[in-house]
């Protein structure tokens, strides 16, 4: 409810796109197919033109469709209902983050991680101002991550079949999200071979129901352009508009359809499928001729996304004043998200590879054509949820490096019992306690045997070397509230 209040209040804040007014109204692309689908025109292209399209997936426009059904098209009503829903969805993923983070890192770090993601100045701004799919993808993401980790342990048909409609629902939303989908399959295959658990069924019952969700799209664009197209046709376009020789913005929006009058007048002469094929020769053909400058601006696009940093110079910064003070938090939080994967690395393995191969593969494409600040929004609760793990370890380090002195006025009133005062137990007693984890994740490191000093052969521990006090752990060996040394 906070996380929802929060993005809600900020609506009616300026923001970058006010899409009521003549310059965005036009431009707003899942508007554009809404509106051809309410008037029979069916997923029509999202710029002025009155052709069909392959350009935008289906599931965000049937959303907007249904909300112009209900509040008229392009009024006022019902871009703030636009908006309205997508702070609930951005709110929403408040409840997987929490989840994710307590399965991976303990109760702590999914408590930490949904706060910081209801708080998250990201996720305030773009879910008030972005009317895009970005936040919608976002929800995907996380349940899918969420279910990956059941995947991982489980063979269960069900669960594996209902990450399959998930990820086919993600992918007619955003293409770009399939790239982590057999990533995330292909681990929990792994594991559950690796346990000696069925894994080929599962594996199979999640690619059919993908395949199934997917196909309608496929078959409709193969019956509408006689050819397969692989999810949406704009790849040429878009690889054009990042690859054209022009490199003091991100993105030259000003050759895009939308606002270039000759570039949408082509569009509308050659129909959609000859432009974008005549666009994808025009970028592979500069690319080849040019590629050193390809590889540098693939350099500078992969740094942009993860540090925002793209130029100091004064022109560029007056296209985006608020670089100088997205640089700092853009790295602050790439960084502390890297620390969260080495720090868990040496522990958590499993949860250390599934978060860096997602963050690794997802934002890909992006180098090689050409980002937007909001390609790398999905990816900000992966990275609040690392950072909270890091804050929290590096913390946890450092209080037991420099404890305050009330801690350590505390251990010194300490006393040990006497060793007649130790009733007599046996090592296998105490010895499953050695690796235990605490209910907020962290790693208890009990004595080695060496370490374990048996007093006169009688099988007694010595109270001093390995001594659980009360409130640590109940006589059945479960953990109770803390863990202290004597």
């Amino acid at each position: 409810m906070v996380a929802l209040a929060l993005r809600l209040a900020a609506i009616p804040l300026p923001n970058f796109e006010n899409l009521m007014d003549g310059d965005h109204i036009h431009a707003w692309e899942p508007g554009n197919v809404a509106e051809a689908l309410l008037t029979g025109r069916g997923f029509g292209s999202p710029f002025p033109s009155h052709q069909l399209s392959a350009v935008m997936p289906p599931a965000y426009p049937l959303i907007v469709a249904v909300v112009f059904k209900m509040f008229g098209i392009h009024t006022a009503a019902s871009i703030f209902a636009v908006h309205a829903l997508n702070c609930l969805l951005s709110a929403l993923a408040c409840l997987p983050v929490f989840l994710m983070a307590r399965r991976s890192f303990g109760e702590r770090a999914g408590w930490w991680a949904a706060w910081a993601w209801a708080f998250s100045p990201y996720g305030i701004y773009f879910a008030a101002s972005w009317a895009w799919r970005t936040h919608l993808l976002l929800l995907c993401l996380c349940w899918l991550l969420y279910l990956a980790q059941s995947m991982e342990h489980s063979p269960r048909l069900t669960l594996w079949m209902g990450f399959g409609l998930l990820a086919g629902f993600a992918g007619l939303t955003e293409p770009s999200i399939l790239v982590v989908v057999p990533f995330l399959m292909t681990l929990g295959c792994w594991r559950l071979w690796r346990g000696k658990k069925r894994w080929f069924a599962p594996g199979i019952a999640a690619s059919i129901t993908l395949a199934a969700t997917l196909s309608p799209w496929l078959i409709r664009d193969a019956l509408v352009f006689h050819r397969f197209i692989p999810m949406r046709d704009s790849m040429g376009l878009e690889l054009w508009i990042g690859n054209n020789g022009y490199s003091r913005r991100w993105t030259s929006d000003q050759m895009h359809p939308l606002h270039d009058e000759a570039e949408l007048a082509a569009y509308n002469r050659m129909g959609e499928l000859a432009y974008m094929d005549m666009k994808e020769q025009q970028a592979k053909a500069f690319i080849r001729s040019h590629a050193v400058w390809y590889a540098g601006m693939s350099l500078r696009r992969a740094i942009y996304l993860w540090t925002g940093y793209w130029s100091f110079d004064r022109n560029y910064l007056a296209m985006e004043p608020m670089d100088p003070a997205n640089i700092p938090f853009a790295t602050a939080l790439t960084v502390l998200a890297l620390a969260g994967i080495v720090l868990a690395w040496r522990d958590r393995p499993y949860e250390a590879l599934r978060y860096a191969g997602v963050l690794f593969l997802f934002p890909a494409i992006y180098y090689f054509s050409h980002p937007e600040p909001y390609d790398m929004r999905p990816l900000d609760p992966l990275l609040l949820l690392l950072g909270c793990f890091a804050v929290l370890t590096l913390r946890d380090r450092a209080r037991a490096e420099f404890p305050s002195s009330a801690e350590t006025t505390h251990k010194r009133n300490i006393v040990c019992p006497e060793p007649d005062s130790v009733p007599e137990v046996s090592r296998a007693a105490f010895w499953p306690l050695r690796s235990r984890r605490t209910r907020h994740g962290e790693q208890i490191e009990w004595p080695t045997k060496t370490e374990d000093r048996e007093i006169q052969g009688q099988g007694q521990l010595d109270p001093c070397a390995r001594q659980p006090l009360q409130g640590d752990f109940a006589a059945d060996g479960k953990e109770t509230d803390k863990m202290t040394r004597c």
